[in-house]
């Protein structure tokens, strides 16, 4: 269950995935599916994996469902929100290195 503080809070949407490479057809699948998160605005934190800010939980939903549209055949993607809090609590090392800085969002928003 969320706290009220995080409900109100701006959330990360991770995409997770692992998508078949062996065929020609399976590597323009998993690139096109690669292109479509970064269209949409998410990041690449790692080697098949995702990340995208949006200041209101709603703002991840509608991305979901274009998510859902377009999964690759015969791939694993799993989605997962959590709450910009934790997003900046998490533990990050580069070269067994610690990297203390705090990754800021980029968001443009337009009234």
């Amino acid at each position: 269950m969320m706290k009220k503080d995080e409900e109100s809070g701006g959330m990360w949407c991770l995409v997770m995935f692992d998508l078949p490479v062996q065929t020609k057809n399976e590597r323009r699948e998993a690139t096109a599916f690669r292109n479509m998160l970064l269209d949409m605005g998410y990041m690449m934190v790692q080697f098949s994996v995702y990340a995208r800010y949006s200041p209101t939980q709603s703002g991840n939903r509608s991305t979901v469902k274009m998510i859902k549209q377009h999964l690759p055949s015969g791939g694993k993607v799993r989605v997962v929100h959590i709450s910009d809090h934790q997003w900046a609590q998490s533990l990050r090392f580069v070269n067994e290195v610690p990297q203390n800085n705090v990754e800021a969002p980029d968001v443009c928003t337009v009234f």
